[in-house]
């Protein structure tokens, strides 16, 4: 459930704008809530690894002094401008930060790109399913999105799971379509539409 400070005015159609500094998804074992720059210590720490570097494009390795800092000091202007939503992935029980996920829209054709990461000592207990299905529906419900997707490196199987059990359909692989670390990386996509929206502003 999503605890919502400021929302515009929605109706079908109508991407939502949020303020997103007392949002907070919560789930069974997850709180999902914003990045605050007294994170960006922890942050560092989970991406200086270079299992996590190693399947994602953006994340550097050895992660450098400052960067989580810049990274984190983003996030509030790419939300307020309806850019992009990121949350922290916290425990509910002892508010550990394990990882991170992301909500990168355009709001012009009403989709949003998902991406995450999860530090690698809590990998294999289900905490990347558990709030990718979170904010997948916090992209139907508050965002009103009509179209999720996804890629994953196709030497990450374990993330193209998690696309798949939050109902997520392989469209095909992108040859050669990154690099990453001076290699041409396979992405493979993924993808979900809203179940009851078929046309521009209505449902089925």
């Amino acid at each position: 459930m999503s605890r919502m400070v400021e929302s515009a005015k929605r109706k079908r159609g109508v991407l939502t704008l949020l303020n997103m500094s007392d949002q907070v998804l919560t789930t069974h074992r997850l709180r999902l809530r914003p990045f605050v720059l007294e994170d960006a210590t922890t942050v560092q720490q989970l991406c200086n690894d270079r299992r996590i570097a190693e399947t994602t494009l953006h994340i550097p390795y050895p992660y450098p002094d400052g960067a989580a800092e810049a990274w984190i000091a983003g996030h509030a202007q790419a939300a307020a401008e309806g850019k992009q939503y990121t949350f922290a992935i916290t425990l509910r029980i002892g508010h550990t930060l394990v990882g991170a996920i992301s909500l990168r829209v355009n709001r012009e054709f009403q989709h949003a790109e998902m991406g995450y990461w999860l530090g690698a000592q809590y990998w294999n207990q289900g905490y990347t399913t558990e709030a990718a299905a979170a904010v997948r529906d916090f992209g139907w419900r508050d965002l009103q999105l009509h179209r999720l997707y996804a890629y994953a490196m196709t030497h990450n199987p374990a993330s193209t799971r998690v696309m798949e059990k939050i109902g997520m359909q392989y469209e095909g692989t992108l040859k050669h379509h990154v690099v990453k670390w001076g290699k041409y990386v396979d992405l493979a996509a993924y993808g979900l539409v809203r179940p009851e929206t078929s046309v521009i502003g209505g449902s089925v």
